[in-house]
């Protein structure tokens, strides 16, 4: 291909590079896939190359960039996600005549260290009987605890928790089990402890006709009896939800506070709490927002972005009970501000699991851009996403000896025949990018990522 003149040494490197581009992804695009990408350069304030730009694509988990975005956008926005115990009624005699509440603020870091903290705060108190009973509020979101579009045979996986402004440990269970003696059955730890759960341990250590290492539970019927078989040769390590994160959290809770307090009615319900002059704030737990967000976006925490997705709907609409609508309100509301029109995409979700969500490569840049451009927003991103070869989910990709080895800062996301990365680059001539690039109908999930990474490894170049 011959090259025209161009005015500038700009506008000839431009050429040359989109002509190299193209020519790469026409080389790796396997036959029935398609890509979009979109590069924009901050240096210059320009775009930089398109490719099928303006193609509506399933973002994957770069539905997480939009919602992270959208949220650290907002005025109230570094408020840390706070989880709190208030009692209603009075104290006397060593008697709490009156009830307990914990009230959720969706949490997705509350682990077990933390809900004895919560314990041992409300210990501090002055009574020790309640005579009263344990409410949880979990009032702030719908009781719809999947997002729109969720594949429900990803049940029970531990990346798809049963959401709840009350969770504990993410609304998972991990199970270890360590060998014994062969043809005996493993030892098994679980945490966190509790009796919400059942345990039943049908392993054999080292006993090859014991089969394949599984645990399950009887999702279908929303049972909580986890069975752990087969054969253990080495110590093996699963997660797998519980169903109902709420009862999770309130059973373990319940559980623990009777070791500290002679409980009158030792059972729980749930309630939202009215509060007046009796009621008193007993203990609070907070989570930092950035804390939220680097496991978020490093290892693509899909509790976390619904959480970050729920609280952005309590904080743009000022509404203390708040449904996915008032989020995704929030978003809408953000793509007109940038100028564009939020009717021409479909968002369904926070953290991109859903198979309604419809974005194109330009739209994921400018909301890139938008942050770029806002001191509030680009720091606290820009630290929270995976680095190419270093950590997250771009550990092992764009290794050192890569020209992209730790230039590129980005968010991934995948499920079948769906591979999207999308976020920031540094070229070897300082100039500072932001890119996305939107595989679809990929069968195998390494040629979608080969494209991703060779197109990062050329911009590098630059």
């Amino acid at each position: 291909m011959v090259i025209p003149l161009l005015a500038n040494a700009q506008e000839r490197g431009t050429n040359i590079l989109a002509y190299s581009l193209d020519s790469l992804i026409q080389a790796k695009l396997p036959q029935g896939g398609m890509v979009g990408v979109s590069v924009f350069d901050l240096n210059e304030n320009q775009p930089l190359y398109a490719y099928q730009a303006d193609k509506l694509c399933r973002p994957a988990s770069t539905q997480k960039l939009i919602t992270a975005i959208t949220a650290l956008s907002l005025p109230r926005a570094q408020e840390p996600f706070r989880t709190e115990v208030w009692y209603k009624g009075e104290i006397a005699n060593d008697t709490l005549r009156g009830d307990i509440y914990i009230i959720g603020g969706m949490d997705p870091e509350l682990m077990e260290t933390a809900l004895d903290t919560l314990v041992d705060l409300t210990a501090a108190f002055p009574f020790h009987v309640i005579a009263g009973q344990i409410y949880g509020d979990v009032s702030m979101r719908d009781s719809l605890y999947w997002g729109k579009g969720w594949i429900w045979d990803d049940n029970p996986e531990s990346f798809q928790p049963y959401l709840s402004p009350l969770m504990l440990n993410k609304g998972f269970v991990k199970v270890t089990a360590i060998p014994t003696n062969p043809g005996e059955p493993a030892r098994l730890e679980v945490k966190p402890v509790s009796s919400y759960f059942n345990i039943i341990n049908e392993t054999k250590t080292k006993t090859s006709s014991a089969g394949k290492f599984t645990v399950m539970r009887d999702w279908m019927n929303n049972a909580n009896d986890i069975t752990v078989s087969g054969n253990i040769t080495a110590r093996r390590v699963e997660e797998i939800n519980v169903y109902s994160s709420q009862d999770f959290f309130m059973h373990t809770f319940l559980e623990r506070l009777g070791t500290k307090f002679t409980l009158m009615q030792p059972w729980y319900s749930f309630a939202e709490l009215q509060k007046d002059s009796t009621c008193q704030l007993i203990a609070v737990y907070e989570t930092s927002v950035q804390k939220v967000l680097k496991q978020m976006m490093k290892e693509s925490d899909n509790l976390n972005a619904e959480a970050m997705f729920t609280r952005m709907g309590v904080q743009a609409s000022g509404n203390t009970h708040v449904s996915s609508e008032e989020s995704l309100k929030a978003i809408q509301t953000l793509v007109r501000s940038m100028g564009l029109n939020p009717d021409d995409y479909r968002f369904a979700d926070g953290c991109g699991l859903s198979m309604y969500d419809y974005v194109s490569p330009e739209l994921l840049v400018a909301f890139l851009r938008y942050a770029y451009n806002h001191d509030n927003i680009f720091p606290h991103l820009f630290r929270s996403l995976p680095v190419a070869g270093v950590d997250g989910t771009l550990k092992n990709r764009m290794r050192k000896g890569s020209p992209a080895y730790q230039q590129v800062h980005a968010k991934t996301g995948s499920y079948t025949g769906i591979n999207t990365l999308a976020g920031y680059l540094e070229t070897k001539s300082k100039r500072y990018l932001t890119f996305a690039i939107m595989c679809q109908n990929h069968i195998k999930a390494s040629e979608a990522r080969a494209i991703q990474d060779a197109i990062c490894e050329l911009l590098a170049k630059e």
